[in-house]
């Protein structure tokens, strides 16, 4: 009903924000890795937003693009997990490192988030693991770095080279966890690799042994 909300950042607070539209001050709940990279007060902002109505009342969630307010959407599917659940979920995970976990079963880091115990996080990877790609990662990794030719795949929009680095990825993730580190570790160095164009298994997993090597 309400795709997204764009006004002037009145009011910060612990787990909400409140944006200026049409005169009327819009309360709207956020996840921590969005109070982080919030611009100061009075400036602009746009959220792209889920708006829920309950019995209780109605309530807005916020987030800083579309990729996100789907992650947040994706969680409210998986039974046993709601909107603050949800909201904890991507307060102790960027929406990207969520996705990594989910890849790598990786239910211990998802299990951090307040109020999500082992058996909840369990679930969260079992239903979204077949909603969740290394594609979608890599396609943010790669225009967070500018690593793309400058032209979009026609058929997925994604950058193009994003589903050749992606394979690459996923088989430096396999050679990492072959080789003692966990999932987490395997996937966080994997992200910080400086992407390029064409680049093969073995220069990502050169380049992920070198983060981890300051780990």
């Amino acid at each position: 009903m309400i795709a997204f909300v764009k006004g002037p950042l009145v009011q910060i607070e612990e787990d909400m924000v409140v944006v200026e539209t049409g005169g009327v001050g819009l309360e709207i709940r956020v996840p921590l890795s969005v109070l982080e990279q919030l611009p100061a007060l009075g400036e602009m902002v746009m959220l792209y937003t889920h708006f829920q109505v309950k019995e209780d009342g109605m309530s807005l969630y916020g987030f800083l693009n579309r990729q996100d307010k789907a992650m947040f959407r994706q969680l409210l599917s998986v039974n046993g997990v709601g909107p603050k659940g949800a909201l904890g979920i991507l307060s102790v995970l960027r929406p990207d490192d969520l996705r990594m976990a989910i890849l790598s079963g990786d239910a211990k880091a998802i299990s951090k988030a307040p109020g999500i115990g082992t058996k909840t996080a369990q679930r969260v990877i079992l239903d979204l693991k077949d909603k969740v790609s290394m594609e979608q990662v890599t396609e943010s990794w790669m225009l967070a770095n500018g690593a793309t030719s400058g032209m979009a795949d026609p058929g997925t929009g994604a950058p193009a080279g994003a589903g050749d680095f992606a394979g690459a990825a996923r088989e430096a993730l396999q050679a990492l966890t072959a080789l003692g580190y966990t999932n987490m570790e395997a996937a966080r160095a994997v992200k910080k690799v400086e992407l390029k164009d064409g680049m093969t298994t073995e220069e990502v997993l050169k380049a992920a042994l070198k983060h981890l090597s300051f780990l």
